[in-house]
């Protein structure tokens, strides 16, 4: 029989010998099909067929049927039926393993899955194994909850399934937590970053000078006067280095701007692995803890252990200048004096 010259409903375009079984379906209407097809798609049809040669989809619409056997036989599903039936089909595919068309009707339900429908696609999704769409779904639910909250089907969720609505809560408590917790990751990655990059400021001005502050036995070029472009902290920097240089204040520990600076240089000591480097109290800091035997603070011995990592890091993958040009040779006072102040 020329199938394409019958009302086809599969829309088949091959010969194909005359049906040889019925698809029977809930609204009792069968529909004609063909063992071998059946068999060859899907192999719970195919034992299906073998044991008694009797198939029966129930449950289901009758269209969604129809689309179910159409795809089966050609392996197409059109955009009208995936929008009526795909929470149906997907339902099929799972439960007689048609992978394709599972795999086109979690794409087609994430495409279209929208706070009315989420908790019935979320519920679907977690029956079908289909984890890709359940994520979706909880991401859409988390972030539309007072939206979701006042759907019909959430509050079916609430009367007949309030385990899955404890699930939910769940995750919802554990995203919020995780965001929380990312934005505070966020917040000292900033943190580390900027002390990265005062560490840097501080080793370029002490190196190479810049503007109004620089190493004593250097004399600052006219290029080198204008506003530093290299780091928006250079210019506050240079202002910290010259009140501390000059504060009469901090002797006694009372100035809480040379207390800034002092946990600057601090800092840079313990990060600091050059032996000829000149920034200011370096290596002073760095004699006196070795003499006194000092144990560090765990706290401070963290952070300057994440800030030398932020700077490696920052160092590889985004120089803010060439890292290969030779440090310059040491003078023999390293005190606060290799500063002029301009």
């Amino acid at each position: 029989m020329d199938t394409s010259k019958t009302n086809n409903p599969f829309r088949i375009t091959r010969v194909l010998p005359e049906p040889d079984l019925y698809l029977h379906t809930s609204r009792g209407k069968p529909i004609p099909v063909h063992a071998i097809v059946l068999a060859s798609a899907s192999p719970v049809l195919e034992n299906m067929i073998m044991s008694n040669r009797t198939v029966k989809i129930q449950g289901v619409p009758y269209d969604a049927v129809t689309a179910f056997v159409s795809f089966l036989y050609t392996s197409r599903c059109t955009e009208e039926e995936m929008e009526k039936y795909g929470m149906h089909l997907l339902a099929l595919s799972h439960v007689y393993l048609v992978p394709e068309l599972k795999r086109r009707c979690i794409k087609g339900m994430s495409q279209r899955v929208n706070t009315e429908n989420v908790v019935d696609v979320l519920q679907l999704a977690k029956m079908c194994d289909a984890p890709d769409l359940y994520v979706k779904c909880i991401k859409l639910l988390t972030g539309n909850f007072k939206e979701v909250e006042k759907t019909e089907g959430w509050r079916f969720l609430q009367h007949h399934d309030p385990r899955l609505e404890l699930d939910i809560l769940r995750l919802m408590d554990e995203h919020e937590s995780r965001k929380k917790k990312c934005r505070k990751q966020r917040e000292e990655e900033g943190l580390y970053m900027q002390l990265s990059e005062a560490m840097d400021c501080l080793e370029h001005i002490c190196t190479e000078g810049c503007t109004d502050v620089g190493p004593y036995d250097m004399e600052l070029s006219k290029e080198k006067r204008k506003p530093c472009s290299m780091f928006d902290t250079c210019q506050p920097i240079q202002v910290l280095i010259r009140h501390f240089a000059t504060c009469k204040k901090r002797v006694n520990g009372g100035c809480l701007r040379c207390k800034g600076m002092w946990q600057l240089f601090r800092l840079h000591s313990f990060i600091c692995q050059h032996d000829s480097c000149k920034v200011p109290l370096c290596r002073q800091i760095q004699l006196k803890m070795q003499q006194e035997n000092k144990k560090v603070d765990a706290k401070w011995k963290l952070l300057a252990r994440k800030v030398a990592s932020v700077k490696a890091m920052s160092s590889l993958s985004v120089p803010k200048r060439k890292r290969n040009e030779e440090i310059r040779d040491t003078i023999n006072n390293s005190g606060i004096r290799n500063f002029i102040l301009i």
